[in-house]
């Protein structure tokens, strides 16, 4: 019974993910007025389930981190009681930000979850330096980096445009800027799917590449069925855009995050991608960043490791009783 709830607690929180996480990719094209609202999701879809799959034989690292070991001993972090506490928590604070149309990281959420469900199990003896490191550090940074570099990539391509006076192609523009959507979804079906998968895979039945599959799907229903809100969060209230600047901010997020995955830093696709669009926006001269809903993007941040964390502590107290 505990390893069926497991599952199903893992399939929303697959769905949820879906749903925040899976039109960021294609925020741009949408936002920029490239594509259709129904054009983008149906491309993030199909380029999303395409990384899903590809973690299947890269993305090894991440299962390992994101399974607790190395934060927790291993008795606990093996105990399905403990990754069910992690799959409600996660899942549960994805979901309502998602109903508010706040895009949060995922990440962020599973890194509270763990720690929330570690400090129940194990007091203060939960690795906190191995969280700082492995964890922390890279969200921190991630969108810290974005924000200049998506500025800097636009910034150039001006500049090139300017000194050079290119005859601008509309068509091989909204091309380029469908293939980086296409990579940034790829990059976060990459990325995504392994943390999720790592919590599943202590039930015997899942290989690593039936999990891999199975995750894929939910999010891809998630992202088909729930995304709207924060579609127009990330699309419109963030910063207007043209598709100059939305091709900017897709090559820095599809960049930085395939180094995170092949280095197998956790890094938050969230965090890359509304740093560069935001980044994009500060630089422009016809468009503007919303500083007031970019803060209140970054409040939900804040907020989405100690709300994921005080649930699973919650729940994974439950669980032992």
């Amino acid at each position: 019974m505990l390893l069926i709830s497991l599952f199903l607690a893992t399939l929303f929180l697959a769905y949820s993910n879906g749903a925040n996480d899976n039109f960021k990719g294609v925020a741009t094209l949408f936002g920029s007025r490239t594509s259709s609202y129904q054009t983008a999701i149906l491309w993030a879809t199909f380029t999303t389930f395409a990384g899903a799959i590809t973690a299947t034989f890269l993305a090894g690292v991440l299962i390992k981190n994101f399974s607790g070991k190395g934060l927790l001993p291993d008795a606990i972090a093996n105990a399905p009681e403990f990754h069910l506490a992690v799959a409600i928590a996660t899942g549960l604070t994805v979901i309502i930000a998602t109903l508010m149309g706040f895009p949060i990281s995922t990440t962020h959420s599973l890194t509270g979850a763990l720690v929330g469900a570690g400090l129940v199990a194990i007091g203060l003896q939960v690795n906190f330096a191995a969280l700082g490191t492995s964890f922390i550090l890279p969200l921190l940074l991630s969108p810290i980096i974005a924000i200049p570099l998506g500025a800097g990539i636009y910034s150039l391509s001006g500049y090139i445009n300017s000194k050079w006076h290119l005859p601008v192609n509309q068509k091989m523009i909204d091309a380029c800027h469908f293939l980086s959507a296409g990579i940034v979804s790829f990059a976060r079906g990459l990325n995504d799917t392994p943390k999720i998968v790592s919590l599943i895979l202590i039930i015997e039945y899942f290989s690593i590449q039936g999990g891999m599959i199975t995750i894929a799907i939910a999010m891809a229903l998630g992202g088909l069925l729930n995304s709207q809100k924060v579609a127009i969060t990330m699309s419109e209230k963030i910063t207007s855009m043209n598709p100059t600047q939305g091709l900017s901010a897709n090559i820095v997020t599809g960049v930085l995050v395939i180094a995170a995955t092949r280095f197998g830093l956790p890094v938050s696709t969230t965090h890359v991608s509304v740093g560069s669009i935001f980044g994009v926006g500060l630089i422009s001269k016809k468009s503007k960043s919303n500083t007031r809903v970019f803060y209140q993007i970054l409040l939900s941040w804040i907020l989405t490791l100690p709300t994921a964390a005080i649930i699973s502590a919650i729940s994974y107290r439950l669980l032992q009783g």
